[in-house]
């Protein structure tokens, strides 16, 4: 499920109801919040589709992906090999 939610935010815009699976809310609540205008959305030829990238930054999942990026690599081991000894 994880998985899922994570490939949803990671798109362009998703759906009203994949909004819905994101955050937990049922169908009807996850409308009413849009028609709220408490999420950026569009249009299309009648369907409307939310955008994600402020979604991800109201739930905070770019900056949790900034502070992964940010972290110090683990030093790589290297093969003691020949190092100092002939």
């Amino acid at each position: 499920m994880a998985d899922d939610i994570n490939a949803i935010l990671h798109r362009p815009t998703c759906t009203v109801l994949e909004l819905g699976k994101v955050l937990g809310l049922s169908k009807n609540a996850t409308y009413a919040a849009v028609r709220r205008c408490d999420f950026a959305s569009i249009r299309v030829e009648g369907r409307i589709l939310v955008l994600t990238a402020p979604l991800r930054r109201m739930l905070g999942v770019e900056q949790q992906e900034a502070t992964a990026a940010l972290s110090p690599a683990r030093p790589s081991v290297e093969s003691s090999g020949s190092r100092g000894r002939r």
